[in-house]
C-alpha cells in the first residue's frame, strides 16, 4: 500500500512540474497575444506602486491614449506577468461606447517581478508598458 501512494505522490510531482514548465514565459505570452503585431512602448500608462507591501491584493489602472472614436479606439487591453502561476492576469474589450480607454483592477503577485500592461487600437497596432514590481510579501504561492 505504501508503494502505491508513494507512486501515487511522485506522479503528481511530475505532472504539477510538467504543467508549470509548460506555462509560456512573460514575452512567449506577449507575442501570442500581439499576433503578429511588435509592441511599441508608449500610448499605454500602467499605474501601480513599484513597492509592494501585500501582494494579495494589488491595485492597478491601465489608461491608454485614444480618442475612443469609432475610427480610432482601443480594442483591447491586456495584462500579464512573469512570475505568478498564469501569465494571463486579465483581458478587457473595449470599442468607442466605452468613452475612455481606461481599467481599474486589484490582482495577486505571487513574487517581485515584472508587469506589462497592452493596448490593441483599431488600427491594428499594439501599445505596451511594463513595470517592475517589489513584493515583500507574496501571494499565490503554491506550497
Amino acid at each position: 500500500m505504501m508503494h502505491r501512494r508513494a507512486a501515487l505522490a511522485g506522479l503528481l510531482v511530475a505532472v504539477v512540474t510538467a504543467a508549470r514548465a509548460a506555462e509560456p514565459t512573460l514575452e512567449a505570452a506577449v507575442r501570442a497575444w500581439a499576433a503578429g503585431a511588435t509592441p511599441r512602448d508608449g500610448r499605454v500608462r500602467l499605474e501601480i506602486a513599484e513597492l509592494v507591501e501585500n501582494g494579495n491584493a494589488v491595485p492597478l489602472t491601465v489608461r491608454v491614449d485614444s480618442p475612443m472614436t469609432a475610427a480610432d479606439h482601443v480594442v483591447e487591453i491586456a495584462l500579464f506577468n512573469q512570475r505568478n502561476p498564469q501569465r494571463d492576469i486579465a483581458r478587457f474589450t473595449l470599442g468607442p461606447a466605452s468613452g475612455r480607454a481606461e481599467v481599474s483592477v486589484r490582482i495577486r503577485l505571487a513574487t517581485s517581478q515584472q508587469i506589462v500592461a497592452l493596448a490593441r487600437l483599431s488600427d491594428g497596432s499594439v501599445w505596451q508598458q511594463r513595470v517592475d514590481i517589489l513584493v515583500t510579501l507574496a501571494a499565490c504561492v503554491e506550497g
